[in-house]
């Protein structure tokens, strides 16, 4: 049990950005920006701190006879264990891989085993490429069919009454994203699972740009698989899949002969990054001290927490509070910028169906200008498409530079969100 006022507290930035080396950068003279978290987030002295110990102290490969070895075995567990609690799964569903794209591509093929032609996948035009591109390659493979959810063009959404239409008995698997990578809109996957489980198909879900932002509780989700990336929540360039024992024990992956049978193991192919899986649970761990009041991480008040799950969810109502009042701030100044125009959800009374995630052009401006002129003042922000592919050939936009991303995580201040509207306003109004 947890103790968890309805108002979060504001974080303690300074004891936050203590945390992270990386953002006491200058470039030409300007302190950096790191405003392009959704590409990829920087990482706590303590992330770096574990993997530099595990490759010090304990660098061996799993089930020897001797000490490193067996620290290697005890660590894995430890962070299948962090891992469980930050997705609310079982420690055994719990798979790690190269990234996210990886375990996909993988999984598509074990699963496309059971489907034949006639069956169906619906994928989103929402969707990075990473939820599409397998289950095309497969589909192409087993001679399944792949349909496309469109989306509302006024906000960038679902178009829930035509993903639902697009649903039928010969659908076998739903795959779509938690959040957009590009324009930062969180879908009502709860849903989207319930629509799926109804016809009988299996719901594969990305949430690779929704973790840093938001809890994620698979328990309550009830999909069938669930994938992310902790490069982008703090961690290491490692990617965890998260599937139901059920499914992991009755579906027969592409294996080595030697590793086919206990799960999770049999859904990892070749000896795994084990520095950064140390790293893993040091991340996992940072963003539950945030949540802890051992270590005063609010300002004037503690939380009471029991459990690590509990600081997780303590530190995630605190994130929020902290990145609305964020995208609050950038949006208002946005609309000031003249020929800017934002794609996706900007009224206010909405943005609980959103992220701090917001994809912009300005007239008379490419993408690649802006985010140029940006990073020669020490702002980090991204230009193109980030692989959601769809959306910015759907909008027309991808043979003009797609868009410029601005990205907010928990670490971004005020002032730096400041900055860039400043700036954005001086480049477009010389």
């Amino acid at each position: 049990m947890s103790t968890i006022q309805t108002t979060a507290p504001a974080l303690d930035l300074g004891h936050i950005r203590s945390q992270f080396p990386s953002l006491v950068q200058t470039v030409n003279g300007h302190s950096a920006a790191f405003l392009d978290g959704p590409g990829g987030t920087q990482v706590p002295q303590r992330v770096i701190d574990a993997i530099s110990a595990y490759l010090s102290h304990d660098n061996a490969n799993t089930g020897g006879a001797y000490a490193t070895s067996r620290h290697t075995d005890a660590m894995i567990v430890r962070a299948r264990a962090a891992m469980a609690d930050f997705l609310h799964c079982g420690a055994d569903e719990v798979v790690f891989g190269p990234n996210m794209t990886t375990l996909t591509f993988a999984i598509s093929r074990a699963i496309g085993r059971e489907l034949k032609p006639g069956d169906e996948i619906l994928v989103t035009r929402l969707d990075h490429d990473a939820n599409v591109s397998p289950w095309l390659a497969m589909a192409e493979d087993r001679g399944v069919t792949v349909r496309f959810a469109e989306i509302n063009d006024e906000d960038c959404t679902l178009d829930m009454a035509d993903l639902a239409s697009k649903i039928s008995p010969r659908t076998k698997l739903v795959a779509v994203g938690y959040a957009s990578n590009a324009v930062g809109t969180i879908n009502p996957v709860k849903d989207i699972v319930r629509l799926a489980h109804d016809a009988g198909a299996l719901a594969y879900i990305d949430a690779v740009h929704y973790a840093p932002h938001g809890l994620i509780d698979v328990a309550a989700l009830d999909c069938d698989f669930l994938v992310c990336s902790t490069y982008k929540f703090f961690g290491p360039h490692m990617g965890v899949l998260c599937g139901k024992r059920e499914h992991l024990q009755r579906i027969r992956p592409y294996k080595v002969r030697p590793n086919t049978n206990a799960i999770p193991n049999c859904w990892e192919w070749g000896t795994l990054n084990h520095e950064c899986i140390a790293g893993v649970e040091a991340c996992v761990e940072y963003i539950a001290d945030l949540g802890r009041g051992t270590r005063t991480p609010f300002e004037g008040r503690h939380t009471e927490v029991t459990n690590r799950r509990a600081a997780i969810e303590a530190a995630h109502a605190a994130i929020h509070e902290h990145e609305r009042a964020l995208l609050e701030r950038t949006i208002d100044g946005l609309r000031a910028i003249p020929g800017l125009k934002i794609y996706g959800i900007t009224d206010p009374a909405r943005f609980d169906e959103r992220c701090g995630t917001l994809a912009v052009r300005v007239t008379g401006h490419t993408p690649l200008e802006l985010a140029t002129k940006l990073g020669e003042r020490g702002i980090f922000t991204w230009d193109g498409n980030y692989y959601a592919l769809n959306l910015t050939e759907y909008l027309d936009v991808e043979k003009s530079g797609g868009f410029l991303r601005i990205g907010l995580v928990h670490y971004n201040t005020t002032e730096e969100v400041d900055r860039l509207l400043t700036a954005l306003h001086d480049i477009v109004t010389p």
